[in-house]
């Protein structure tokens, strides 16, 4: 396994994002690695019913803007 050479410019790698992918696509201790995709907010919600905020939040919704007539 060979070393990894230490970057010594960081700022230089913003340069040249397609150089940065390409060595990211050759690691082979990025491709080791195991990965799963997490998606917590992709599960759906329980409705609240007849809560006091959801009550105020329609009231508030159903009053005209300040600038409408």
């Amino acid at each position: 396994m060979r070393k990894q050479q230490p970057v010594s410019d960081p700022f230089a790698l913003m340069m040249n994002p397609q150089s940065v992918l390409a060595a990211i696509e050759r690691s082979e201790r990025l491709a080791c690695l195991q990965s799963r995709i997490c998606r917590p907010l992709d599960r759906p919600q329980l409705a609240r019913q007849g809560s006091e905020l959801d009550e105020f939040d329609c009231a508030i919704d159903s009053q005209p803007e300040a600038g409408e007539v």
